[in-house]
């Protein structure tokens, strides 16, 4: 499939019910347990930070700090230019990568590389090393991702509609949701763009491993706080819906302490898209005990846009009252 096709039945390889297994929306979100994970093309600074592929901590402003590409994945006009941000190894030491919640957001998934489906914004191009506990790399894992839009939407007519507001070009749509299979060397990329903020969350990113089927981990990253305020206050798409309310800082699934640890890595390219990377670390056998974030109170509003914020419109038959809390995304 090209990275720019659209949604097709056929290509279709996964879907929320299996995944949720008869559990409904009412998940709560759990806390866990320290991803004191070895950096990816760099280590770990001892506070739960990472140092960079290039020895530097969290963003690089490039070689022009002030120039951020838009107009979405087509771009990335200097992709296959892009640094290998695994370059350097992952060190002796792999900590495991913990739970978090699966959130409401989740939904039908397309196996591809460009997840936009050509939606606009801010293009990223996302890599994630996944190897085990002894730091070895594991190829032929299934990497299932899923994001906001810009405008704080989620896409699928198959999601909570806290998620999509019922907006028909969000429930019409299936963009920032894709699954890839990780290469020889553990490795899988998506090209995408940066997520949109919505209330009572961080800005973040979902993601899902599974080897030969089963679940090994569900978890969400982060961005730092520095960058997510450059790009909202200086980006189109982002800034016009003015300031998010919600930040590392006081996030109710990823706490500030635990923040760090749960943090992309990023650079800024030289045709101003984003290279943002993680490695993730899964469980060698599903025998061995998981962990769980830790630190984030589960509390706090709805896991998608909820009724009437940010300029997104309420959910059908909302009144005007409070809404009961859906759980956390």
């Amino acid at each position: 499939m090209s990275n720019d096709a659209k949604r097709d039945d056929s290509t279709v390889v996964l879907t929320r019910r299996k995944v949720l297994g008869g559990i409904g929306l009412a998940l709560v979100a759990a806390p866990l347990g320290h991803l004191l994970a070895c950096g990816p093309g760099g280590t770990n600074d001892g506070t739960g930070g990472e140092t960079g592929a290039d020895g530097g901590t969290g963003t690089d402003a490039g070689t022009d700090p002030g120039f951020w590409a838009t107009g979405g994945t087509a771009a990335m006009t200097a992709a296959s230019a892009y640094p290998n941000p695994f370059a350097s190894g992952v060190g002796a030491v792999c900590a495991l990568t913990c739970e978090a919640t699966l959130g409401p957001c989740y939904a039908e998934t397309i196996d591809r590389k460009d997840i936009s489906e050509n939606h606009d914004g801010l293009p990223v191009r996302l890599a994630f090393l996944v190897v085990d506990e002894s730091c070895t790399p594991i190829p032929g894992a299934s990497v299932d991702i899923w994001h906001a839009a810009p405008e704080g939407l989620y896409s699928g007519e198959d999601a909570s509609t806290f998620c999509t507001a019922d907006d028909p070009s969000a429930t019409s749509a299936r963009w920032f949701r894709g699954v890839q299979t990780t290469d020889a060397n553990g490795r899988v990329d998506f090209n995408t763009c940066f997520p949109g903020w919505y209330s009572s969350r961080t800005i973040h990113i979902h993601f899902t491993i599974r080897l030969n089927g089963s679940e090994y981990v569900t978890s969400q990253l982060v961005f730092d706080d520095a960058l997510n305020d450059d790009i909202i206050g200086t980006q189109p798409l982002y800034k016009d819906r003015g300031p998010r309310d919600t930040t590392n800082a006081n996030d109710n699934v990823v706490s500030a302490e635990s923040a760090p640890d749960y943090m992309f890595q990023t650079q800024r390219m030289s045709d101003g898209a984003l290279l943002a990377w993680k490695t993730l670390v899964i469980r060698s056998s599903l025998s061995n005990a998981s962990c769980q974030i830790p630190g984030g109170s589960g509390g706090g509003g709805p896991g998608g846009p909820p009724p009437g914020d940010g300029g997104v419109r309420p959910p059908p038959g909302w009144d005007g009252g409070t809404p009961p809390p859906p759980p956390q995304g």
